[in-house]
C-alpha cells in the first residue's frame, strides 16, 4: 500500500505509540490523519483531525466510520495491559477488561471499517499485536490471553477481507517505551521505530511486521527451539522478584488509548 497521500485513522492517538504513528504518517505524506481518542481535546497537533472514539463502544466505532468515510488505512493501536498473572487476585476481572479493549474493541473497529475500506479501494488495516500474541509471559498472562485472541481475529479478518483487496497486517514487538510499559525494568523499543517499520511494511505489502529485535528473536525461537523459549519464560517467572523488585508479580498497569 502507498502511504503517501493515504487517509488514515489511528486509534489511541493521543499518546504513546498511537501518537508516534500519527506523526510518522504525517511525515510520510499522508493526505489526512484522523486521530481517535476518548478525549479528542487531548489531540493538540493542528495537522491532525481529532475524532471522539472509545473502541469499546460499538456505537462510537460506527459513528467514527461514518465521520471518517474517506479512510483507506486503519491502524488499530488502542490497547490495555494490566500485567496480571493468571492465578493472581483479580485476574478474572483483568482478563475481562483486557478482552473488552484488545479483542472486542478491535473487532468493533474491524467490523465498522471493513465496508469503508472496501468502498475506498481496499486499503489496509493494521493491528498492533505484540509478541505476547505468540508466547505468554506469566507475569502478564491475562494480557497474553487477550493478544492471542486478537491475533486470531486478525488472521481471520485477513482471510475474509482479501477478496475486497484489503491488506491486513499484524505488528509484533516486545515492550514499547510508552505509558503501558511504565515501570517494566526491561529493554524497550521506541514507539517511533515501531511506527516506521510498520509503514515500511505497508509499503512492501507484508502481512507480518517484526518491529524490534525481541520480535525477531521470538519468531525465530518459536520455529527453531520452542522449548528454549518456554524455558526462558519459566526463568523470568522464577526470578521475578529479583527482576521486578517490589512490583512483582502483578502491580502496575497501562493503556495506550
Amino acid at each position: 500500500m502507498e502511504v503517501e497521500g493515504c487517509v488514515a485513522l489511528v486509534t489511541g492517538a493521543n499518546r504513546g505509540l498511537g501518537k508516534a504513528f500519527a506523526e510518522a504518517l504525517l511525515e510520510a505524506g499522508a493526505g489526512r490523519v484522523y486521530a481517535g481518542s476518548r478525549d479528542p481535546a487531548a489531540i493538540t497537533d493542528p495537522r491532525l483531525t481529532p475524532v471522539s472514539l472509545d473502541i469499546t463502544s460499538r456505537e462510537q466505532a460506527m459513528a467514527a466510520a461514518a465521520v471518517c468515510g474517506d479512510v483507506n488505512l486503519l491502524i488499530n493501536n488502542a490497547g490495555i495491559m494490566l500485567r496480571t498473572p493468571i492465578l493472581a487476585d483479580g485476574s478474572t476481572e483483568a482478563l475481562r477488561q483486557e478482552f473488552e479493549v484488545n479483542v472486542f474493541g478491535t473487532l468493533a473497529m474491524i467490523r465498522a471499517f471493513a465496508p469503508v475500506l472496501a468502498r475506498n479501494g481496499g486499503g489496509a488495516m493494521v493491528n498492533i499485536l505484540s509478541v505476547a500474541s505468540w508466547v505468554t509471559s506469566s507475569l502478564a498472562a491475562t494480557y497474553g490471553a487477550s493478544k492471542h485472541a486478537e491475533l486470531a481475529i486478525t488472521e481471520a479478518a485477513r482471510i475474509e477481507l482479501r477478496a475486497q483487496g484489503t491488506l491486513v497486517v499484524g505488528v509484533y514487538a516486545g515492550f514499547i517505551d510508552t505509558e503501558m510499559s511504565r515501570g517494566v525494568p526491561l529493554d524497550k523499543v521506541s514507539p517511533r521505530q515501531v511506527a516506521e517499520r510498520t509503514l515500511q511494511g505497508l509499503s512492501n505489502g507484508v502481512t507480518r511486521v517484526l518491529a524490534d529485535g525481541r520480535a525477531e528473536d521470538v519468531w525465530n525461537l518459536m520455529r527453531q527451539d520452542p522449548d528454549r523459549l518456554e524455558a526462558g519464560q519459566q526463568q523470568t517467572w522464577d526470578n521475578r522478584a529479583a527482576i521486578f523488585g517490589a512490583r512483582a508479580p502483578s502491580q502496575g498497569s497501562g493503556t495506550d488509548d
